[in-house]
């Protein structure tokens, strides 16, 4: 469930609607090579994952493969992706419940979600699996009956819907399918990019599961489908109900303005319910994953070592404590300085998973000869088209990202995560300095993998 749920992010359902408003139904092709970046990206990642199963995958990875400073690096950029996103949610998050329940601030609610899902990753990481288990149902549900509702009123089937004019015609008869030029499908990927970030977070919890490698083919091998149906399939779905420059998908959302064409009653309401389902969802995860890279990084000796104690239930406490510790504070620029602060914050982890993506390509690269000399067996898992599609991917990842600099809003992003990233680097670099060496790629035999958070011992361990 958290691999078919990862995907489903409330980027999903917030952002859609700008980016049909912006690219018109081209949006279509500019999801379809997105997706297809993920796939890609997910299959590398997924052949070393089933290969060497960790909790700190593509970090640990990294460090292996292409040396401690890019493990070290790219594990701190990650996490400090995942605990802005804790902030961006949970101000999210608030903004609903306040207006269902605005006796309580926005500050309020914010402390309250954030601490309910401290308590329920702290409990046991059976809690974590529990509460995402039902947010992604839900949200897959949701998804699900969008498409089939959405399905029969274009097709003509459902009655009553009111909305006569739904069908194929939307996708040519207002401007044409690229209303706005060829230049608007690279607009659409830079605005759709970021809803996609979140599908890796399935490598790092098949470490704490009971068959890693199972769990891990399963979830790669599904990306494809699960792309392909939740996203182009509710994106085509709205923009064959509506034309693209209908005012409403821009003025309340592409969901909202699609449920209200075809008479669904309360569907604001309704949006806002799975939008808050998916919020929660993505709040839980940010946590979990945050924590998990922090536990990866103390084991490592990247990060203080508390952050590798467990619990009796082998939950590692001080790493989930320290992760939200600064997601509070993260919270706390928000209200306190939205324009300055909390503003730098979100634009400089902006293009962080470009830059993880650009990563897990590059160590695959290399990671392919270390297990084909070490344990080719584990192999279970492939690249297609090996190492062509990789390099590929290379080449798409850094011509989004060159892309980005031309865009007004992307030009920030790119430059200042890339300044943060140069920090970071520059870290590992002087670390290296001072610890007097150990940067380079390693290539001698396996170490004997560390017990993981929850108290397996990959690859696998009766619980």
């Amino acid at each position: 469930m958290i691999a078919i749920g990862g995907v489903i992010g409330a980027g999903l359902f917030v952002g859609s609607g700008k980016g049909i408003a912006g690219a018109g139904p081209g949006i279509l092709i500019s999801y379809a090579l997105v997706g297809l970046l993920v796939v890609l990206v997910m299959r590398m990642l997924g052949e070393m994952a089933a290969a060497h199963p960790s909790s700190g995958s593509f970090s640990e990875y990294a460090d292996r493969a292409l040396g401690r400073w890019a493990g070290f690096s790219i594990g701190w950029l990650y996490w400090f992706f995942w605990v802005v996103v804790l902030a961006v949610e949970a101000t999210a998050g608030a903004v609903i419940l306040n207006g269902w329940l605005p006796a309580v601030p926005r500050w309020g609610w914010a402390l309250i979600v954030m601490l309910a899902l401290t308590a329920a990753n702290l409990a046991s990481v059976s809690s974590y699996g529990e509460f995402e288990f039902w947010f992604a149902g839900i949200k897959v549900v949701a998804i699900a009956a969008f498409i089939v509702v959405g399905g029969l009123a274009v097709g003509g089937v459902l009655p009553g819907s009111g909305n006569e004019g739904a069908g194929l015609a939307h996708l040519t008869d207002h401007g044409g399918f690229l209303p706005r030029g060829p230049g608007a499908i690279l607009t659409g990927v830079l605005m759709v990019v970021f809803s996609f970030m979140g599908s890796e977070i399935v490598t790092l919890a098949a470490g704490e599961s009971e068959d890693p490698r199972r769990a891990v083919a399963r979830a790669v091998n599904s990306v494809i489908w699960r792309i392909a149906v939740f996203y182009l399939g509710s994106v085509f779905v709205v923009v064959t109900l509506l034309p693209w420059d209908a005012p409403a998908i821009a003025d309340r959302g592409a969901y909202v303005a699609a449920l209200d064409s075809i008479g669904i009653p309360h569907a604001g309401q309704v949006m806002n319910v799975i939008v808050l389902t998916a919020v929660l969802s993505c709040l839980n995860s940010a946590l979990y994953t945050a924590s998990r890279m922090a536990f990866s990084l103390g084991r490592r000796g990247d990060a203080p070592r508390a952050f590798t104690r467990l619990s009796a239930r082998g939950v590692p406490r001080h790493a989930i404590l320290g992760s939200v510790a600064f997601g509070f504070a993260a919270v706390y620029f928000n209200y306190q300085w939205p324009e300055t602060v909390f503003l730098f914050l979100l634009n400089s982890s902006g293009a962080v998973a470009l830059f993880v993506w650009l990563v897990i390509a590059c160590t695959q690269l290399r990671m392919r000869g270390i297990v084909l000399r070490e344990a080719p067996e584990r192999l279970v898992v492939r690249m297609w088209l090996f190492p062509y599609l990789t390099w590929a991917t290379i080449g798409m990842i850094v011509f989004v990202l060159g892309y980005m600099l031309t865009d007004d809003d992307g030009r920030d992003q790119v430059l200042l995560s890339a300044l943060v990233a140069a920090g970071v680097v520059g870290c590992a670099l002087l670390r290296k300095r001072v610890a007097g060496g150990g940067g380079s790629a390693r290539r001698g035999p396996s170490p004997q993998p560390a017990p993981s958070p929850s108290g397996a011992s990959p690859p696998s361990r009766d619980r």
